[in-house]
């Protein structure tokens, strides 16, 4: 016995108007169909069968070999779909969950209470329905003077009766796998749109006395398909809200839901305060007691605790606990911050190493740097780091202190507890606990501002 899930991910999604395949456009930070993915998971299907169409080999490419591959070359309508994966389902006896790829908002508990549901009563088809007040454009669930489902009507070959039925058809099924195949062969497109339907299915069983089920979903808004960019961005809404909602019930402060974006991949400690128009992406993984924000963004990044990030954003990179960044501060990919390091406003970090304590108060640019523990970079430092071919690492030393406005000219190294003068243009190595100096002497002319010829008010043409 067991769960087996399919997911039709094979529409060509025209109205998307993209050259990216439908079910690969990200909501809450995943794809439309990793979202579903993971929910079929969640409710128990221990295998799950994709089936792909024309371009199925960005959605490969994507979820490499958690699934199992169908194509469907020609596309002949739902229930053609489902039967290219026949061949991944032989000798199969559990039931079969069948859902749509573009529904990114489908939970794992109303796909689970569906399959439990179909499975307790025996039924050979179960199908999850939604009631909703305007349900122009969706398949009408035709009920039996009992209340059993009797079939589902397409809108375009709907009856004016029928059209008037609230009770619409979600695209989500629960199948006994036996019997299933043979009955989708026996099918016929005999329709407005001269596809096979799998509704139809529906009505093929009720006719030859096959059990048939219905679970009515308790969220109308679970079953949202995603069909152009309007429909996208609803999707998004309510996925976004559902995440600051279990964020903020995990222990965590989120002062604006309305203006903060999390993705559904981010991690975040208790008691960490996230200010408005912040947006954390990825796999960022953010520690306990942290403030964030506002006007931040953090992709991939991972915090430690009792990080401060304002008004900076923070790039595939590890920043140690006590930490504070900004305001204004770009922290690029590759770069790591030991504990209690100060990143402060108009410093641009990259593929830098800063070990504890150390400082990079203002207006400096360190790429591809070793900084030591408590080494104070001072204001206006560029590592020069690229000389138009190759770029090299600047090593500063435990404790050094580097003036402001110097240029460290990489490959180079400053030496522990080493300082280099203000405005220097450091070209080689500062051994430890000396001073680096290289700018020329100053030199002052005495008497030049009153030598300086007088321009008269009548000359003065500015």
């Amino acid at each position: 016995m067991g769960l087996a899930a399919v997911i039709l991910a094979a529409g060509r999604g025209t109205r998307m108007k993209s050259a990216t395949v439908k079910v690969l456009h990200r909501v809450g930070g995943r794809a439309m169909v990793e979202h579903v993915l993971s929910a079929v998971e969640e409710a128990g299907a221990q295998k799950t069968v994709l089936v792909v169409g024309q371009q199925g080999e960005q959605v490969m490419e994507l979820l490499g070999s958690r699934v199992e591959y169908a194509r469907q070359a020609e596309q002949l309508g739902t229930a053609h779909a489902l039967m290219q994966a026949e061949a991944k389902l032989a000798g199969f006896t559990g039931d079969v969950l069948v859902v749509c790829g573009d529904t990114p908002l489908l939970r794992a508990p109303t796909l689970w209470e569906l399959c439990r549901d179909h499975s307790r009563a025996g039924n050979a088809a179960t199908v999850l329905t939604a009631i909703i007040p305007e349900p122009a454009g969706y398949g009408r669930v035709i009920r039996a003077a009992d209340g059993g489902v009797q079939k589902i009507v397409e809108q375009k070959d709907a009856s004016p009766g029928e059209l008037a039925v609230r009770e619409i058809n979600t695209g989500v099924y629960c199948f006994r796998a036996a019997g299933l195949f043979s009955a989708l062969s026996g099918l016929n497109a005999d329709n407005a749109q001269g596809e096979y339907y799998l509704p139809d299915i529906i009505e093929h069983y009720v006719t030859r006395g096959r059990p048939m089920g219905a679970v009515v979903v308790n969220d109308p808004a679970e079953i949202a398909g995603v069909n152009d960019r309007c429909q996208l961005a609803a999707a998004e809404k309510v996925l976004r809200r559902r995440i600051l909602e279990e964020i903020m019930l995990s222990g965590v402060t989120v002062l604006d839901p309305g203006n903060t974006y999390i993705d559904a991949t981010v991690e975040i400690g208790r008691d960490t305060i996230i200010y408005p128009f912040t947006f954390i992406e990825g796999k960022s993984i953010i520690g306990e007691n942290c403030t964030i924000g506002p006007y931040s963004r953090l992709s991939d990044a991972v915090l430690g605790h009792r990080v401060t990030v304002q008004n900076s954003v923070v790039l595939d990179s590890l920043v140690g606990d006590g930490c504070h960044v900004g305001p204004y501060a770009y922290i690029r990919p590759g770069c790591r911050l030991g504990r209690e390091v100060k990143v402060g406003d108009f410093v641009e970090l990259k593929k830098a190493r800063l070990g504890d304590s150390a400082k990079v108060p203002h207006l400096s640019y360190v790429g591809d740097a070793e900084v030591g523990k408590a080494a104070n970079v001072g204001a206006g430092t560029i590592t020069c780091n690229y000389d138009g071919e190759k770029k090299s690492v600047t090593r500063i030393g435990d404790g050094a202190f580097i003036g402001s406005n110097t240029n460290l000219v990489a490959p180079v190294e400053v030496g522990a507890g080493a300082v280099t003068g203000a405005g220097s243009t450091i070209t080689r190595d500062v051994p430890p606990g000396a001073l680096g100096v290289a700018r020329d002497k100053q030199k002052n002319i005495p008497g030049w501002t009153a030598r300086k010829k007088p321009v008269s008010a009548g000359n003065n043409t500015e």
